[in-house]
């Protein structure tokens, strides 16, 4: 019987975090508030928080969520190929993939990090942030050491912008009202980041 009780627990947070996903979406995370989120889940406030302790505990799970996937995702992604380069290129489609399965991700990360204040939310994102930059940073180097990469390039700043990029697209999605759209937008911005910090490509070459 506990163990019932503890998966419909799991159950129900684990459909709360994609019902705020799914708002964020729609809506302002700003403005979010647990009302909106119990009203669409067709349940109580005080349901909710018999799952959730508070409402930054709600935030905190949701970013949780979203850092264990997108890592898993491009993780994923970036194994499955034998270059440093179609790595990043397949960490690139992967993650543009997974923004248009859940476009109110990006708006709900951005959300946090403008936070005037630090939050445990916020931290987790840029953790989050860290820990992608930290991956890139393998590739650029294994891509270096391997000569494929323009004499000079400063690996941070590659780094940088090839989130930079990413961000780009789903500012572009967001203002054309098309975040699926990012899609077919993706591999021309990819196409133009590769061919920045190639050896055979860039701009010393």
């Amino acid at each position: 019987m506990t163990a019932k009780r503890n998966l419909s627990a799991e159950a129900r947070r684990e459909r709360t975090v994609e019902t705020v996903i799914a708002l964020c979406g729609e809506e302002e995370p700003a403005t979010l508030t647990t009302g909106r989120i119990a009203q669409h889940m067709g349940v109580t406030q005080g349901a909710l928080f018999r799952h959730f302790p508070s409402k930054d505990a709600i935030w905190e799970a949701v970013v949780a969520w979203i850092a264990e996937r997108v890592m898993a995702r491009v993780g994923a992604a970036a194994e499955g190929a034998d270059d440093p380069l179609d790595a990043l290129e397949a960490m690139f489609l992967a993650h543009v993939a997974f923004i248009a399965e859940h476009p109110g991700v990006p708006r709900l990360l951005m959300g946090q990090l403008q936070h005037p204040n630090p939050t445990a939310a916020s931290r987790m994102v840029r953790g989050l942030m860290t820990r992608y930059q930290r991956r890139l940073l393998g590739l650029l180097e294994n891509a270096q050491h391997q000569s494929r990469l323009r004499p000079g390039l400063d690996l941070n700043v590659a780094a940088t912008q090839f989130i930079g990029c990413i961000q780009g697209l789903v500012l572009q999605s967001l203002i054309a009202g098309d975040v699926a759209g990012i899609i077919d937008r993706a591999p021309a911005a990819l196409d133009l980041y590769l061919h920045g910090i190639r050896a055979d490509t860039g701009g010393n070459a």
